[in-house]
């Protein structure tokens, strides 16, 4: 059993080792994200070890073209596979840590990993946002020291680790009393306790089952006697105190303030983190409380950063406070760049400044970023509707052009789609991103942002479905299991002759040896058919099939990248590059190609629009040039 109380927690005795330090810029990192529960239960055969030897032991095997839809083949089973999508599936720690190597190998430096505490036992909260104990790791995915190893390997293996944690709620702890509004139901008629603000009385704390048998009052810390079982409640014992908790029922309408900020998320329980403005904010002894649990799982696991969910719906002031919290805590113990990156939803004007009053290192790019990433790749968008996301000198009120290169997590596949809302579907599941995934993870990789590959991208994973609990077929196990990917059962998916996991491979092996591509400014090119007259290429009659073209630039080193969007024909077009780095006659060779036959051939810089080059992509194709 773990500590049950912050008195119990120790962290002095573990501040004397050495911490790995933080990277000097987390734009030269590649993140992975992915939902432990459905990553690896570490019972795979015919992977790849850490060393790159083939695993023999072990039961599930590797998926092949036959395997596709083995478990919906009739309607029996195919119900029996969705339900399975909205439980638990059984990834844990020790899965992940077995996989590190498969990670290495792709070009991942940094794993972020869905939440790991301990969860109410009567909810299956396989995604990890419905903590009960703040200080145990939920039993399903293992113990403390599996998440010390995991850290230890990764580390061992140059790869950072990002922990997701919430600050904003625990989990489903206690029960309302529907007395007050009983009128408040839901479709099925059962109590439904919205946000109306006015706070509610609580039944109880819920045990393991769920009811409210739980006094709902402060426990004496001091005499054990009096505590719930630990499977009960909410852990630690400061966190039972009542005033911890807004009382106000679910969040009904998420751009109404004080509703977004006081409601719960769901069943999600709402903590109170204090009150003032900005710069005289009066930290509550939760959100005290909870800087400590988290300065002791940085120091206990040695962790590089955390994503901070839900922080829309924090005081401001709570995140600075939380953010210098445990920014000092990391520089103290010498880890100087400890990453803080937050969910923020809302639009990139409460972005920014959510970051600029918060001292948060970096906002998850989960708004506009994905779809218009998506969108273009698939030739369903202007380019410039993505490239000029980054150019924030209208928000930062400056006149020159600002970079935010280190200040957003960019990725277009995630857990959740949002921006979908209850019709949820991969990149790989429709307008035939399968084959053209290799060029949207490239440009993710090669744009401006810290990357973020989400799980099963780099295997094609397709999952789609629409209506209530459509997230889980954008979980799919990558261990088989009961809901494996491919609608199949029983099998898995670490397969590295899988051929986008070996492109991206080669991809991001030149990013790695290529600062340009990891902190260089970046340009939409311009693009000629008759090297005469040139414009940004731009959709025609709703679509774009064409040679979209970008540079990145550091100092006096240009790259110029580009792919085709066109699915089915090569494209050739006149390319405009920088007329003072480039001369006539000079040459850019191409250094990658997905037509592997074009790697080494050159093309000569031609006095045209200032400076241009002559490229030509194979269909669905992606180049890079130096």
């Amino acid at each position: 059993m773990s500590e049950t109380r912050l008195s119990d927690i120790k962290i002095e005795a573990l501040l004397n080792q050495d911490f790995f330090p933080s990277p000097i810029a987390w734009e030269d990192q590649v993140f992975y994200f992915m939902m432990l529960d459905r990553f690896s239960d570490n019972n795979e055969r015919g992977y790849k070890d850490s060393q790159g030897t083939p695993v023999t032991t072990g039961t599930t095997q590797l998926f092949t073209a036959a395997d596709r839809g083995n478990a919906v083949q009739n309607t029996g089973n195919a119900a029996k596979w969705r339900d399975a999508g909205g439980k638990y599936v059984g990834g844990t720690l020790k899965g992940l840590t077995s996989k590190i190597g498969y990670l290495k190998r792709l070009g991942v430096t940094t794993i972020w990993i869905s939440p790991v505490f301990e969860q109410v036992r009567f909810q299956e909260t396989y995604h990890g946002y419905g903590i009960q104990n703040f200080l145990e790791i939920n039993h399903r995915f293992g113990s403390r020291e599996d998440l010390k190893d995991l850290v230890q390997t990764a580390h061992a293996n140059g790869i950072y680790v990002i922990l997701d944690i919430i600050l904003n709620h625990a989990g489903n702890i206690f029960s309302y009393d529907p007395n007050r509004q009983p009128h408040y139901t839901d479709e099925k008629g059962t109590f439904d306790p919205r946000w109306d603000g006015n706070s509610y009385p609580v039944l109880g704390f819920n045990d393991q089952i769920g009811t409210p048998t739980i006094s709902f009052q402060k426990t004496d810390a001091q005499n054990q006697l009096t505590w719930p079982a630990i499977e009960g409640a909410v852990w630690p014992v400061e966190l039972q105190d009542p005033s911890y908790y807004t009382q106000k029922g679910r969040i009904n309408d998420w751009d109404h303030a004080p509703e977004f900020l006081e409601g719960d998320f769901s069943d999600l329980k709402d903590i109170y983190h204090g009150q003032g403005n900005l710069d005289d904010y009066s930290p509550s002894s939760a959100l005290q409380n909870l800087c400590e649990v988290y300065q002791y799982w940085l120091a206990y696991a040695d962790l590089d950063g955390f994503r901070i969910d839900t922080v829309k719906h924090m005081d401001v002031g709570a995140t600075r406070f939380f953010a210098s919290s445990i920014h000092e805590f990391a520089q103290s113990i010498g880890k100087d760049h400890f990453f803080l990156v937050g969910e923020i939803t809302g639009g990139r004007q409460r972005a920014f400044e959510t970051l600029e009053l918060t001292g948060l290192d970096a906002a998850l790019g989960i708004d506009d970023i994905p779809q218009k990433l998506e969108y273009m790749v698939k030739g369903l968008s202007n380019p410039i509707d993505y490239f000029s996301l980054f150019r924030n000198s209208e928000l930062v009120n400056k006149e020159s052009h600002i970079w935010f290169r280190d200040k957003v997590v960019t990725m277009f596949d995630d857990h959740d789609q949002v921006r979908k809302g209850k019709n949820k579907a991969r990149f790989c599941a429709q307008d035939g991103g399968s084959r053209v995934v290799l060029n949207v993870l490239a440009l993710n990789a090669l744009t401006l942002g810290i990357p973020c590959i989400y799980y099963g991208t780099e295997q094609r994973f397709d999952g789609e479905g629409s209506g209530e609990g459509a997230d889980r077929y954008l979980r799919e196990a990558m261990f088989g299991g009961e809901f494996g990917a491919f609608r199949s059962r029983g099998v898995h998916f670490f397969d590295e002759d899988n051929p986008v996991y070996q492109e991206l491979a080669k991809i991001l092996e030149i990013r790695r040896t290529r600062k340009v591509l990891r902190r260089g400014r970046q340009y939409l090119r311009s693009i000629s058919g008759n090297g005469v007259n040139f414009g940004l290429p731009e959709m025609i009659s709703g679509q774009i099939r064409s040679i979209v073209p970008w540079s990145r630039i550091l100092s006096n080193k240009e790259i110029l990248l580009a792919i085709n969007t066109d699915y089915e024909q090569p494209k050739t077009a006149w390319v405009t590059v920088e007329n003072v780095l480039n001369k006539v006659g000079d040459s850019l060779e191409c250094i990658y190609s997905t037509d592997s036959t074009q790697i080494g051939i050159k093309t000569k810089v031609e006095a045209r629009n200032g400076k241009s080059v002559l490229l030509t992509l194979p269909a669905s194709g992606f180049v890079i040039y130096e």
